[in-house]
């Protein structure tokens, strides 16, 4: 094997390869990239052990990974925002530009959206990459590759608290621990709340969290959500404002609605069964707004200068590091539930 584009690639449910492919020329607008590094997320673990998410089907061989950070290592026609050698964190989704949806600033509700290791798109875990240059975001020389890969997980936390309005002085809920759970707590603690109580079955996801800054961790102990819910207020003394559900869990869905405050807001962030029973009239009566977010919409520059700034930071997440060459023992490490944020390194070692 001459390796020249070492690739990840999912064939169908159970089946993952490394293979060499050729490496791609950037067409015009687009930048070839030397990756650096790959986080897995669940959705790649997902896709590997069920071959679908929803409606999303792995049809034919698709390439894995959407958490990304690279170097420019060519320009294609019409590029003049970069030069070769930036370093980049890659914005993983590509929008038509043109339909309603993305003239109103909100492409990621985009019909035609080409998101990477979504299903036909191929994502971005293998030597090289091409992707369009309007979404790549030069790092400065302070962030590393690896702090820009997890722009893609905190962006989702930067939109999810957007959404739900948290602001100064906000009392925040978090359900679930897991890497979402924690972005969605650093996010809200960088925007200002006040208090933050995050919810897990895990108690060694729950002592990440406290040293992140959660000021109530929790273990979920019942799984009567009327219960769980009751505990919440003890911790806060009184219910939340917003509560971010990112477990997707029913009985941690339920909690969410029953302990937040009436006028406030829940966020839907995790992805469980497609249909849920909920508590639909006490979110009704007491005007509790439930919103679902859909990955993030222009919350990348948001991301990056909460990571350049030093008011957030990420690294803490990473706990384990593969080799491309491992991928394989990468997947089945996140598999396992082992730690919190896999990294991958897609250059030559």
């Amino acid at each position: 094997m001459t390796d020249k584009n070492l690739t990840a690639i999912l064939y169908k449910q159970g089946d993952i390869r490394l293979e060499e492919k050729e490496i791609p020329e950037p067409g015009p607008g687009q930048v070839q990239l030397c990756m650096q590094d790959v986080g897995i997320c669940g959705s790649d673990v997902h896709y590997w052990q069920h071959g679908a998410i929803g409606d999303f089907i792995v049809k034919a061989p698709m390439v894995l990974g959407h958490e990304a950070a690279g170097v420019v290592s060519k320009l294609g026609e019409g590029v003049t925002s970069l030069k070769v050698g930036d370093r980049v964190a890659i914005e993983p989704g590509v929008p038509c530009r043109c339909c309603s949806y993305c003239k109103k600033g909100r492409y990621n509700l985009c019909l035609d959206m080409k998101f990477c290791a979504t299903p036909p798109i191929d994502g971005n875990l293998a030597r090289y990459y091409v992707h369009d240059a309007d979404f790549c975001f030069k790092l400065p020389d302070h962030v590393s590759t690896e702090e820009g890969a997890l722009l893609e997980p905190l962006s989702v936390g930067v939109h999810a608290c957007n959404r739900g309005g948290i602001t100064l002085g906000s009392k925040v809920l978090i359900c679930g621990a897991g890497p979402i759970g924690l972005v969605n707590l650093l996010t809200a603690k960088a925007c200002g709340a006040a208090q933050v109580c995050i919810t897990d079955l895990d108690e060694k996801r729950l002592e990440m969290a406290k040293a992140m800054g959660a000021d109530f961790p929790l273990k979920v102990t019942s799984k009567d959500p009327k219960e769980m819910a009751g505990k919440i207020e003890e911790c806060f003394g009184e219910k939340p404002e917003v509560t971010i559900e990112c477990s997707g869990a029913p009985p941690s869905v339920k909690t969410a609605i029953f302990a937040t405050r009436s006028g406030g807001c829940v966020v839907l962030v995790g992805m469980g069964p497609a249909e849920v029973s909920l508590p639909i009239i006490d979110a009704a009566v007491r005007e509790v707004d439930i919103r679902g977010i859909f990955r993030y919409v222009n919350c990348y520059p948001t991301a990056l200068n909460m990571i350049a700034s030093g008011r957030v930071n990420v690294k803490p997440l990473i706990t384990h590091r593969f080799n491309l060459e491992q991928t394989m023992d990468a997947f089945n490490t996140t598999l396992r539930g082992e730690g919190i944020k896999v990294m991958i390194k897609c250059g030559r070692q």
